[in-house]
This record gives structure tokens, C-alpha cells and sequence, in this order.
């Protein structure tokens, strides 16, 4: 008789042994689950920052484009304005 106490003692020590490990595993895992979102959290906000950089950098490569080097200035300044006159003698062509 004494043989099945010390048996189901034992059961019960491994079974409260791995209770305790699945508590453990558990709480483990909300603490990875919650830092999987503050993660992505984070990763989110750097896409958006890296996409709103990226638009500002085409913004500037433009107008840099549009301007030239500064040797470039005056050729790009005097391309513009004859594009102007252009435009302006198209319009006064279709107003006529």
C-alpha cells in the first residue's frame, strides 16, 4: 500500500511540476506576444517614416533637376523662362 502512496506522491509532485511549467510557458508567451507588437509597432512607424523620406528625396532630386548645379543655374533659369514665353505665346495664339 505504501508502494501506490509514494506513487501517486509522485504523480502529483511531476503533475504540479508541470503545471508550473505551463504557467510559466504561458505568462512567457504573453511577454513575447506583447513585445511581437510593440515590435511591429515600431517597424510600422519606421516604414512610414522611411516612405515619407523617400518622397521628400524625389522631391528634391527634382527640383535639383529642375535647377541644375550651380553652374548650371543661369541655363536652367533661362530654359524656364523661354518655356514661359512659349506657353504665354500658345495661350495668346488660342485666345485669338
Amino acid at each position: 500500500m505504501s508502494e501506490i502512496a509514494d506513487i501517486i506522491d509522485s504523480l502529483e509532485s511531476r503533475i504540479e511540476k508541470l503545471f508550473t511549467k505551463i504557467n510559466n510557458l504561458e505568462k512567457d508567451s504573453t511577454a513575447l506576444k506583447e513585445e511581437l507588437n510593440a515590435a511591429t509597432t515600431v517597424i510600422q512607424k519606421q516604414n512610414n517614416e522611411i516612405s515619407s523620406l523617400k518622397t521628400g528625396f524625389d522631391t528634391l532630386k527634382m527640383a535639383n533637376s529642375l535647377l541644375g548645379g550651380d553652374e548650371n543655374k543661369r541655363d536652367t533659369k533661362l530654359k524656364i523662362n523661354s518655356l514661359i514665353r512659349e506657353i504665354d505665346y500658345c495661350i495668346a495664339q488660342l485666345s485669338d
